[in-house]
């Protein structure tokens, strides 16, 4: 379990953007927030030119998916675990992936279908969202 973490870390880090929050960004919270991502399919972009596909379920479901990426070799690249929306952050819980606790999200609206996020560690990024 150790050695997922730690390659999830790694692959956290290598996905970390180091440019600024946009200053035309709107900060998403609430009903917002869980409207922006509820049913849709968020696609983290990756320094290696791919991304990381999130499915944000309306049921609460969200799936990850990192076969593209060929990360099964390092970890298991599909879990599924939950999400919610908890005042400003968009919060998600997976079985393995983070040792199985909660990370919580800012979400930065940057465009119709693009996003940055911060999570709770001070990581942040961009993505795009189809749905």
């Amino acid at each position: 379990m150790h050695s997922k973490t730690t390659i999830l870390g790694i692959f956290s880090a290598l996905a970390v953007s180091l440019a600024p929050v946009a200053a035309n960004a709107e900060q998403l919270a609430g009903s917002q927030l869980e409207q922006f991502v509820n049913g849709k399919r968020v696609y983290l972009a990756t320094p290696f030119g791919g991304e990381f596909p999130l499915n944000y379920q309306r049921t609460g479901v969200v799936t990850g998916d990192g076969t593209a990426l060929g990360l099964g070799k390092f970890f298991a690249p599909t879990e599924t675990g939950r999400w919610w929306v908890k005042g400003d952050n968009l919060c998600q819980q997976w079985p393995t992936w983070y040792d199985g606790k909660t990370t919580c999200f800012q979400i930065r609206k940057t465009g119709e279908r693009s996003l940055e996020w911060v999570r709770d560690d001070g990581r942040s990024g961009k993505a795009r969202i189809e749905g």
